[in-house]
């Protein structure tokens, strides 16, 4: 079945052919019909919110198709996105799990297929199937392990150069084709947004892509971000 946007509708879980593939969603069936009983599955555009950060907890949001991006606010209106999440993760269960607010803001970047389930729910999900909660410590430990890697390149980098190279190599080692010298990575970010993930300006990203690949190290075929020379890249950080 199609979505409105142009995507395989999976609407049941149990006949998902990528649950094996996702650390949550890979569930004993039992289990994932439990799940299945609670969960409601829509498809949004691009550009749509999800949740805000601050905002009171309403319950998960298990990305099963597309890419969304986390980012925090400051009070002089800076954005940092702090991640990309990808198909298999699931949003806002530290704050539905706590009862605090959502700790980011949650907005697709492709057309997505979204499942939610509510609070009470998700809670009461937890409590009668302890393999779902297994699980989800699996996906938040994670997190965690994938948020000190993140901290320690941003802060221990010495330039916006370094940074962003980290970054594109962070995004490469996902995507690489042992047949292949270089390495292609659909991005979809604008340089704005990648300006955010690391930190710096939008100015200081497109001075950089080009200096890249005036050196010819990387180029642009449209959304497709071609890495011509890995190693070269690499030097570009203190650790290589």
């Amino acid at each position: 079945m199609l979505s409105p946007y142009g995507m395989d509708l999976v609407e049941n879980c149990l006949t998902c052919k990528l649950r094996a593939d996702r650390v949550f969603c890979n569930l004993a069936g039992p289990t994932l019909q439990a799940f299945e009983n609670i969960k409601f599955t829509s498809a949004y555009p691009a550009g749509a919110v999800l949740f805000v950060e601050g905002e009171q907890p309403r319950g998960i949001f298990v990305l099963c198709k597309g890419r969304v991006k986390l980012s925090v606010g400051a009070s002089n209106g800076k954005t940092l996105i702090v991640k990309i999440a990808e198909p298999g993760e699931i949003l806002g269960s530290s704050a539905t799990v706590s009862g605090s607010p959502y700790e980011m803001t949650a907005e697709t970047i492709d057309p997505c297929l979204v499942s939610f389930v509510k609070r009470d729910d998700f809670l009461a999900f937890l409590k009668q199937n302890s393999d779902a909660c297994f699980k989800l410590a699996e996906q938040l430990s994670e997190k965690y392990h994938n948020a000190c890697k993140e901290v320690r390149w941003l802060g221990l980098s010495h330039s916006a150069a370094e940074k962003l190279a980290r970054l594109l190599l962070d995004w490469s080692s996902k995507k690489r084709d042992g047949l292949r010298s270089e390495i292609r990575i659909k991005v979809g970010l604008t340089h704005e947004e990648i300006a955010q993930m690391i930190g710096t300006s939008r100015e200081t990203v497109s001075r950089l892509f080009a200096d890249l690949k005036k050196r010819q190290i990387l180029h642009f075929e449209g959304a497709t971000l071609v890495i011509r020379n890995p190693a070269a890249l690499r030097s570009l950080t203190t650790n290589n």
